[in-house]
């Protein structure tokens, strides 16, 4: 922790922790971090709090000094969860209203990974206000975290579901698949359908079973949000297609660069895809390498032939195979969900010299 000139470093600490505190009335989810702000007097009593609600509304920083005179922030210390933003999108950069509002420093709890919106900090110091790393930086990534992995990714985050039997089949010979699991595996689904900005299918499932792709059910008594429907393939949706009724327009991708069609999702604001079908669409985030989070829901049940759960993954032999490690596992009625991440590439231990900073 840095403990400031101007401000007791208990003074400090207890506006970071307040600004965190606010930060979490923001909205989890989307291209927007949830952010809190607190602008502390020269002898450090508060004089406005604020907090992101949203992208597309104010940015904390800007959303406190909102709340103040003109005039009144001179002099004062900006308390700020993560580092103020450098750039102009649906709002100013923040660093230039921090500089505006004549405040005399700046501490923030993370430094800012993104590639467009960073170096605010710096942009403060060339206008002569220090800006600085300030305390409690480990709750900060905490309660950051999917939107700084996401935002040092540069991709959104994708997690690959499918349902299963206990030998591995998603449908009978047929093709025929409702229902393999439960219905507290199937509401399940639902949430987590609601917890991702979007939701993928390939044109295989939508031909062969016209989905709705939204998420039904409430939680904590409000409606589930709706995901954003994505389909992939070349094939065109039918004109009567369920998903032409969905409340979220629809997005369509060739599929044919998994890389490419991420970007585009990303530029548009989607964060989390959540891609539930079918065998190939799922194969191919898998062996792209861009399955982030494997959801499997096991059925006691079996099933056999040839409608496997995946496809080829592109393992040749026993060496190429994806492994996983589980990270969840929970039971749901009478079946099992699974939750398994890829196993972190082992990275060589490094050892500072001597006088190393």
């Amino acid at each position: 922790m840095i403990t400031p000139d101007r401000l007791d470093a208990a003074v400090l600490d207890a506006a970071m922790g307040r600004a965190l505190e606010i930060a979490t009335r923001g909205p989890e989810g989307g291209p927007n971090p949830r952010v809190g702000c607190v602008i502390l007097s020269p002898d450090g009593h508060t004089l406005a709090e604020g907090w992101h609600r949203g992208a597309g509304t104010a940015h904390a920083e800007v959303d406190a000094l909102s709340h103040l005179a003109p005039g009144e922030a001179r002099g004062a210390t900006a308390v700020v969860t993560l580092e103020p933003c450098n750039h102009t999108g649906r709002t100013g950069p923040c660093a230039q209203a921090l500089i505006a509002a004549g405040v005399a420093e700046v501490y923030f709890a993370v430094p800012d990974p993104g590639a467009v919106s960073s170096h605010g900090a710096q942009t403060l110091i060339d206008a002569g206000i220090p800006a600085q790393l300030g305390p409690r930086r480990e709750q900060a990534e905490k309660l950051l975290a999917d939107w700084l992995r996401d935002a040092r990714r540069g991709r959104p985050t994708v997690t690959v579901k499918w349902a299963t039997s206990l030998d591995g089949r998603a449908a009978a010979a047929d093709g025929t698949s409702q229902w393999i699991t439960g219905p507290d595996a199937r509401a399940d689904v639902h949430l987590e359908r609601s917890r991702h900005d979007a939701i993928a299918v390939g044109t295989g499932t939508v031909l062969a079973d016209d989905p709705a792709l939204t998420a039904r059910g409430e939680e904590n008594g409000a409606p589930l949000a709706q995901p954003i429907p994505v389909v992939f393939g070349h094939r065109e949706v039918p004109a009567d297609a369920q998903l032409h009724s969905h409340p979220r327009e629809l997005i369509t991708l060739s599929g044919d660069d998994l890389a490419a069609d991420l970007d585009v999702l990303w530029k548009r604001g989607i964060r989390s895809v959540f891609v539930e079908g079918g065998p190939s669409l799922a194969s191919s985030f898998i062996r792209a390498g861009f399955a982030d989070r494997v959801l499997v829901y096991v059925a006691p049940t079996l099933i056999g032939g040839p409608k496997l759960a995946l496809t080829d993954l592109g393992v040749d032999t026993i060496d190429d195979q994806h492994r996983l490690v589980f990270t969840d596992v929970q039971h749901l009625g009478s079946d099992l969900r699974l939750t398994a991440e890829p196993v972190a590439p082992e990275t060589p231990s490094t050892h500072p010299t001597s006088g190393a900073h």
